[in-house]
């Protein structure tokens, strides 16, 4: 597992992150673990929304046309 050091942190900052997690019941470490885990999981997230968001815009430019069954294409092909 990869280890990151973070420097020059606020003391506030520090202090706010240990009750965090004495309110988690976790230790520091546990906490910031958890923290960067959820925030690179919501990165995840975006990318996932973008995604679902350009399928809708495509089926709504796509609606009501006729499209070929794409099994039958393929045997087409293999016919051939």
């Amino acid at each position: 597992m990869a280890q990151v050091l973070v420097r020059d942190l606020d003391p506030e900052v520090i202090e706010a992150l240990k009750k965090k997690a004495k309110e988690n019941h976790r230790s520091l470490q546990g906490e910031l673990k958890t923290i960067l885990e959820v925030a690179a999981s919501e990165s995840q997230h975006k990318r996932l929304d973008l995604f679902l968001e350009q399928v809708r815009e495509i089926r709504e430019r796509t609606a009501g046309k006729h499209h070929t069954d794409a099994a039958q294409l393929v045997r087409e092909d293999r016919s051939r």
